[in-house]
């Protein structure tokens, strides 16, 4: 597989579990996510046979629902389901990597932010040919990095690419 090539992609619809809510925005199926309470959704993915161990970049897309300006604080976080080895009852996400994007410059405009992992623990050893989890949280409250955006961001879409 070659650097930069799709593993990966998820749309809102392929979410499993939210705290977000569901929405629409012309047509598109969208998941808002509050300003002042970290909000979060999971999709269930496998990582192709084919990825090489190279580590990936996790590029979500994302609007305001009505603000122009401001940035959001986005984490990012892997949990690895290995085969015979881990425990859905109890397995937890590894440690979330952080972006903090502004927002696009016209309300309906997608940003699109990256977010690179490395190969091992920083993904939590994802594997290729292992079913994965994937969680992605808007801190709305601030904790991990500055989120001064006035109102929802909405999610649009993930896609994982090797790096």
């Amino acid at each position: 597989m070659a650097s930069g090539d799709t593993l990966c992609f998820a749309n809102a619809k392929s979410a499993e579990n939210a705290t977000a809510t569901p929405d629409v925005r012309n047509g598109v199926p969208v998941w808002d996510f509050d300003d002042a309470t970290d909000e979060s959704i999971e999709f269930g993915l496998f990582m192709p046979r084919h990825y090489a161990g190279g580590g990936v970049t996790v590029t979500v897309g994302w609007m305001a629902t009505t603000a122009t300006t401001g940035t959001i604080s986005l984490d990012v976080g892997f949990k690895s389901i290995t085969d015979d080895a881990d425990d859905l009852d109890t397995k937890a996400f590894a440690a979330v990597n952080n972006a903090n994007p502004t927002t696009a410059s016209a309300t309906g405009e997608v940003d699109y932010i990256a977010i690179t992992f490395t190969d091992g623990a920083d993904m939590d050893s994802v594997a290729a040919g292992e079913y994965f989890r994937l969680i992605v949280t808007r801190d709305g409250n601030g904790t991990t990095s500055t989120d001064d955006l006035a109102g929802d961001m909405e999610f649009v879409f993930l896609e994982i690419k090797e790096t």
